[in-house]
């Protein structure tokens, strides 16, 4: 049976249903396999030909027991957690013809055209499940830098063993991201716009972790999270790895680059799993904004938080990568002592030494970039106005931007794979600075459904970061008085 255990090693092995509903492990831990699946290169070439959700079916029956989910009900999961997506190939790759052996990996052709919605339409669908064959119900909490609030927002709407609480930073998102969440006419989402968050993203968590830590208040109000910390959202995101590496090699063994826009650690994560598992990848490159606490890591072993700095890929704005815990426990050997250590020492100071043989290990096959708003921005630019004429958002732009910073590190011929995250048209103000627009935005630069939420009422609770555990904790208990 697949078990699953927290990075801390302080709770007894868990299915994945529970993994999947408690989201946080109860002592402060995120959850992983025992172990990792290995796939054979002849289970590779029988994969190389199939659809993203028969390829996404092969992939997760590899995680889930067939008596926690059948394999008729994991199909049906994936199947309504995909159909909504607007190309047929749910993550197209589009080749840029002026770089050469690069590609873009289309992640945002989801109902909120982001790559968010890849993991969570499954991941969402299936909380639902197991809570209607348990006849309960949770509230998800979910803090958002930009795109995950949207996604989770519309995957929850009306359902009805679901209340969805979505928390972001005022001011620290576009306008069009927010109102994916505050124009919703859903009784069970809950938009929480949040002032005072100098950190962001990170502000919000930590409020989160601590509404977590709280077992009482856990089962009370019935918390459960869907954020990257959620084992059920980084399974799935190996999937895209899979499908686009068949989609552009003209053998399966060829090995190729993958560049990631990268601020929680999540997407990477689903990356080591996909190599893990057999997928030849010769390298991922972690592209950072200017907050680099991920490429600082990678570069000298020293994880550290300094101060968030506001940047045009906010999506990827934050100083506190959750998900680089599950990598580092893996790099230490499974180590939980050393993880238990390092997220006190990480709480307490703000600050990890990692010892020599972990800060190696987490080089294998991993390489990093800091790219700056200017280089953001430039890329953008430059891309849209060559022949290939395709406009990058700004997260894309900084996977393009860190592809070619290290270039020179492969061989010519090495293709590289980077990922888009989001559509433009989630970023109107950033792609009109990038390509000194004055008057009407390119086609590619809007979408009918942005345009749709501009015409719409907002439904918004507003709240100081200050105050966020008390009006937080007494809305939800309201709601579960409601219920009860």
């Amino acid at each position: 049976m697949t078990h699953y255990i927290s990075t801390r090693g302080g709770v007894a092995p868990v299915d994945f249903e529970t993994a999947v509903l408690q989201g946080f492990a109860a002592d402060g831990g995120l959850f992983v396999p025992e172990t990792i699946p290995r796939v054979s290169e002849e289970r590779l070439q029988k994969w190389s030909k199939l659809s993203f959700v028969d390829l996404a079916f092969e992939i997760l029956s590899l995680y889930i027991e067939q008596t926690i989910l059948s394999p008729d009900e994991l199909r049906h999961l994936l199947s309504d957690g995909f159909y909504r997506f607007e190309h047929p190939d749910v993550t197209p790759v589009v080749p840029l013809e002026t770089k050469p052996n690069t590609y873009i990996l289309e992640l945002f052709r989801g109902p909120t055209l982001s790559f968010k919605d890849v993991a969570m339409g499954f991941l969402v669908n299936t909380v639902d499940f197991f809570l209607k064959r348990k006849n309960d119900w949770a509230s998800l909490v979910v803090a958002t830098t930009g795109d995950t609030g949207p996604a989770a927002a519309h995957a929850s709407a009306g359902k009805k063993s679901i209340e969805c609480w979505v928390l972001y930073p005022i001011d620290m998102i576009s306008e069009e991201q927010a109102r994916q969440m505050t124009t919703l006419e859903a009784s069970n989402v809950h938009a929480v716009g949040v002032s005072g968050c100098p950190d962001g993203g990170d502000d919000l968590d930590l409020v989160l972790a601590r509404m977590f830590a709280d077992d009482n208040l856990t089962r009370q109000l019935k918390l459960s999270s869907v954020n990257s910390i959620n084992w059920g959202r980084v399974m799935v995101q190996a999937a895209h790895y899979f499908y686009s590496y068949f989609r552009v090699v003209d053998r399966v063994g060829e090995k190729i680059v993958f560049s990631v826009p990268s601020g929680a650690f999540g997407n990477l994560f689903g990356g080591y799993l996909a190599r893990t598992m057999g997928l030849p990848v010769k390298a991922y490159i972690c592209a950072n904004n200017q907050n680099a606490t991920l490429h600082r890591a990678l570069s000298t072993g020293h994880f550290t938080k300094e101060d968030l700095i506001p940047t045009v890929s906010s999506a990827i704005d934050i100083v506190v990568p959750y998900n680089f815990w599950r990598y580092l426990y893996f790099a230490s050997g499974g180590d939980h002592g050393k993880i238990c250590q390092w997220m006190d020492d990480f709480k307490k100071q703000g600050s990890v030494q990692l010892d020599s043989q972990t800060a190696d290990a987490i080089r294998d096959g991993y390489i990093s970039a800091s790219i700056t708003d200017e280089q953001t921005l430039s890329t953008i630019a430059d891309v849209y106005q060559s022949r290939d004429g395709y406009l990058l958002d700004p997260h894309a732009a900084v996977a393009v931007a860190a592809a070619d910073t290290l270039a020179n590190t492969f061989a010519s011929d090495t293709k590289i794979v980077c990922l888009a995250t989001a559509h433009a048209a989630k970023f109107p103000d950033i792609v009109r600075k990038a390509l000194a627009v004055k008057g009407e935005l390119p086609e590619q630069a809007m979408h009918k459904s942005i345009d749709r939420a501009k015409e719409l009422f907002q439904h918004v609770r507003l709240c100081d970061c200050s105050k966020l555990a008390q009006a937080l904790t007494h809305a939800m208990q309201s709601v579960t008085k409601s219920r009860a």
